[in-house]
């Protein structure tokens, strides 16, 4: 039974509220307590305008106006009475002309001129036009002389709810930290409604999200975003699409709504220690590569981005931590272990090292997720190269006295295959070291010999260059310099300088010495001094 109720009285209170809001509101005019404004509308509703225009003639003398207002979008089959202009002076017998000029006159507004009726007879749109100023006068019908000074009004267009909202910059693109506290602000966004904004609810938008939740939230008013969720993880999802509405008449039903989108994005925060690939690397590498060369790559992943992945590399520990080193590649985000001293297969053939990966950048609020650094384990595997044979001094110094007999031994040289393998050595002179070809050497025990005579007065010095060559392989040779000093022996008699004559006294005694000849010995004995 209430239902039925209520049934009946919706169904008698609807065409009542309808006809309401077609009807204009209740306006006037007052010349000098001579006119007055007869509106369409109630009784109840032309008591108050007469109540209200005695209170306007006692403070003002001529023409007062109020405003008038019509409802925009009005298209009924009719046009619209906006209100009715009369005059005390108009006793009915049709003698009073109205007129009405200025904005809209006989286009968009139409008095008529007998009952000073005021229709609209087009359909107006408020956001177009919002008021128009207009004249009213009321003449003498045959002489249209004026009865009454002209008076402006403004009928203004009553707004409807007839515009929705709209997002003018939308799409919309904002970033938002990941990892970040519940209710972190994301951005704001704003819509706009063309409908009147002091005219009841029209433009009074609210704000929701019809897609995004549960990770971002909206302030309804405001249009805030904020993080609906803690601790979003970029690593696990980077982008969101947020759906948001705003929706007029303060969100009721009803109301007309908008939508936009707004595309979210996680950017990286340093939340991920790095991580190498493996465990254990394996290289192996050639004894005789050179310095510097890079023997392999390590890489320890970061699933952040950016400087948030950069790692550093050190080699923190091992047995082989002053033959090699460690560089990082910021560009490919790995380390590069490069040789920094010599290997000998010989003597050691495998190195293990323990590499560090550490990220440059620490982000402290996140130190509790560490340690942000990681281990790994490298074995280097050095080859066996075939080497070039190996003097046991880097140069040599022989001495040779210069009366040695040919084919007599001045000295040795040795050498030997620094390889597994120990290949034989054969031995032999540079030729172009001795061109006169004094010395031999023996090819299978690097014994030098004398081939010609030495001759210390004509040479003191003589310099050799001595090749080692591997049997197996002839390409893998050395060299090494080789001096050879001649000494001196007694091997010149004395010589005079020239021939010399005596003269002696015809009557020298015996044992007498001649001065002449013992200058002359003088002279013999200093030569042989000096040049044997």
């Amino acid at each position: 039974m209430p239902e039925r109720l209520a049934e009946m009285l919706l169904d008698l209170w609807t065409p009542l509220i309808i006809l309401w809001i077609t009807l204009p509101p209740c306006i006037y005019m007052a010349p000098m307590n001579q006119s007055q404004v007869l509106m369409s509308g109630s009784p109840l509703e032309l008591n108050r305008l007469s109540e209200e225009q005695r209170i306007l003639n006692r403070s003002k003398r001529g023409w007062v106006w109020n405003q008038m207002f019509v409802l925009e979008e009005f298209s009924g089959p009719e046009p619209i009475l906006v209100g009715r202009l009369h005059t005390d002076l108009d006793p009915g017998s049709k003698k009073i002309k109205y007129i009405l000029s200025g904005d809209g006159a006989g286009t968009i507004f139409q008095i008529n001129d007998i009952t000073g009726d005021i229709h609209a007879i087009k359909r107006l749109d408020r956001e177009e036009k919002a008021e128009y100023t207009l004249t009213a006068q009321a003449v003498d019908w045959e002489t249209n002389k004026p009865l009454e000074p002209p008076s402006e009004f403004i009928i203004k267009v009553q707004d409807i709810n007839d515009n929705a909202p709209e997002f003018l910059n939308g799409p919309y693109h904002a970033t938002v930290p990941e990892m970040s506290i519940l209710g972190t602000s994301v951005t704001n966004v704003t819509a706009t409604d063309a409908d009147d904004p002091v005219y009841g609810n029209s433009a009074k938008l609210v704000y929701s999200i019809l897609e995004g939740q549960p990770y971002f939230s909206i302030e309804p008013e405001t249009a805030i975003i904020k993080t609906a969720l803690p601790n979003m993880d970029r690593e696990a999802k980077e982008e969101y699409l947020v759906v948001i509405q705003a929706k007029d008449m303060g969100g009721h039903s009803g109301g007309l709504s908008g939508t936009t989108t707004l595309t979210v994005t996680l950017t990286d925060v340093n939340d991920n220690p790095p991580k190498f690939a493996q465990s254990l690397y394996h290289f192996s590498v050639p004894e005789d590569v050179v310095l510097g060369t890079a023997i392999g790559r390590v890489k320890a992943n970061d699933q952040d981005i950016g400087e948030n992945a950069q790692s550093s590399y050190d080699i923190i520990d091992g047995d082989g931590t002053a033959l090699f080193e460690i560089t990082s590649d910021a560009q490919a985000q790995d380390g590069i272990i490069r040789l920094r001293k010599p290997l000998d297969f010989e003597t050691k053939k495998s190195y293990t090292l323990k590499v560090e990966a550490a990220n440059v950048h620490i982000d402290p609020r996140f130190s509790g997720r560490g340690p942000f650094k990681d281990t790994a384990t490298v074995k280097i595997v050095v080859e066996d190269a075939d080497e070039p044979p190996v003097f046991s001094s880097p140069t040599y110094l022989l001495e040779v006295h210069e009366n040695a007999a040919l084919n007599s031994v001045i000295g040795q040289v040795t050498a030997r295959d620094p390889d597994i393998t120990a290949s034989p050595i054969r031995f032999s002179i540079d030729r172009h070291t001795d061109l006169e070809r004094q010395f031999n050497i023996n090819a299978d025990d690097g014994k030098i010999t004398l081939a010609t005579p030495l001759d210390r007065e004509l040479s003191v010095w003589h310099n050799i260059t001595i090749i080692a060559t591997e049997i197996r392989n002839h390409s893998q040779i050395s060299r090494v310099p080789v001096a050879i000093k001649v000494l001196d022996v007694n091997d010149n008699a004395p010589e005079f300088a020239s021939e010399y004559e005596a003269f002696l006294c015809e009557n020298g005694k015996p044992g007498q010495v001649n001065i002449s000849m013992l200058l002359m010995l003088n002279m013999f004995v200093y030569n042989c001094l000096i040049f044997d």
